[in-house]
């Protein structure tokens, strides 16, 4: 990409608010700021290892460094990269509060628009007695205001609302005008790997606000989508959304580490970018669920960043940010993690748990990504799949 795409191209529905022309020029300004931070100013670190951080290091241990860790001890101290991880930082928070802008503006109308007012395409069950998981409620998950959970009214969805947005901000618009790039990637690689399936049940493992569940209805129009999370102010949203945009989706509040669907329930169980904020217990227990849930021949696509093994230490240092700065302090951990002795732990067979690293829905991967003459783009999705 070459900048960011701007709000003005993101997808209206109904349970989205109006935002003024000074709004959204905000929220355009926090994006192309973190934009310049994330993409232009980071190569400075690189700079700042190699010409300064590397030599004073081998000098000193006469080698180099061999995980991030020792890269992360060296690199905290040197001026470049201390100022790139406050100017990261900030920005990260400057786009939650420039969506925040709209939003408390539009607090009333926002709950209005949310209302199911009589359409009932998928349905919406909220559990208010669900023991909600310290690792999701514990901290504002990548800086995000009051987190997934947070509630100030019986029927609040202003998280949802929030991370409609701020998502978008967030990725730069590379997921696509409707924030939905991990859905349609799930349905791709379903439709590359297994084109028969056309009726079924698909599951869509902490859906949040419904963008992957909503693409994976709309890319499978003949199979039945079911989402969960455990944040009720964003399953509302992600109802009321789905609504509006005319696609049916079964919405329900249940920790994924204990669903109360029956066994050999799902042909497929998905999720995008949801292992990285889990607990490791938290992640050994939903990997389980999820062989218990499919159906025998089924099928989990889980669809993250890489894992570190076999990466250069600098690499995984930089790439371990996230951990540190942003609120998501299971990432490192997931990354480290031997995933295949997971997946067999949980029931499946060795020969039948696969990871690699591909494009998801490769349409949207040409629009979104600007190819360099004559040279192939790198995936962007590691895939981690096991079939029951």
């Amino acid at each position: 990409m070459s900048g960011p795409t701007p709000f003005q191209r993101m997808t209206r529905h109904g349970a989205i608010v109006h935002t003024s022309h000074d709004e959204m020029a905000l929220e355009n300004f926090a994006q192309a700021m973190h934009s310049e931070v994330f993409g232009h100013l980071m190569p400075g670190n690189k700079d700042a290892y190699q010409n300064r951080v590397l030599p004073a290091f081998e000098k000193r241990e006469g080698r180099k460094p061999t995980t991030r860790k020792e890269v992360r001890a060296e690199m905290r101290d040197d001026p470049f990269h201390q100022t790139w991880s406050a100017l990261r930082r900030t920005t990260q928070e400057m786009m939650w509060i420039a969506t925040d802008t709209c939003l408390h503006r539009t607090y009333d109308d926002l709950h209005e628009r949310a209302q199911p007012h009589g359409r009932r395409l998928g349905s919406l069950d909220l559990d208010s007695n669900l023991d909600l998981p310290r690792y999701v409620t514990a901290l504002d998950i990548h800086c995000m205001p009051g987190g997934y959970c947070g509630e100030a009214t019986g029927d609040d969805v202003y998280a949802g609302a929030l991370y409609d947005r701020g998502v978008y901000s967030i990725t730069q618009g590379f997921l696509g005008p409707k924030v939905d790039g991990f859905g349609r990637s799930s349905t791709a690689y379903i439709k590359r790997n297994y084109p028969a399936f056309r009726r079924g049940k698909i599951l869509d493992v902490g859906c949040a606000v419904g963008h992957g569940s909503v693409a994976i209805a709309e890319t499978m129009p003949d199979a039945e989508i079911y989402a969960i999370d455990v944040a009720a102010p964003m399953l509302r949203y992600a109802h009321a959304r789905a609504e509006s945009l005319g696609v049916p989706v079964h919405f329900s509040q249940q920790n994924a580490e204990h669903m109360n669907y029956d066994d050999d329930t799902f042909d497929f169980v998905v999720s995008g970018a949801t292992l990285h904020e889990l607990s490791t217990a938290g992640i050994k227990n939903i990997i389980r669920e999820c062989y218990r849930v499919l159906k025998p021949g089924g099928v989990m696509v889980h669809i993250e960043q890489p894992q570190y093994e076999g990466m250069d230490p600098y690499d995984q240092f930089m790439r371990d940010w996230d951990t540190f700065g942003n609120n998501e302090p299971f990432w490192g951990t997931l990354h480290d993690l031997d995933l295949k002795k997971l997946a067999v732990a949980a029931g499946f067979s060795d020969h039948k748990v696969h990871q690699s690293m591909e494009w998801g829905d490769e349409e949207r991967g040409r629009v979104y990504n600007v190819d360099k003459p004559g040279e192939k783009p790198t995936p962007p999705w590691f895939f981690y799949t096991a079939t029951k």
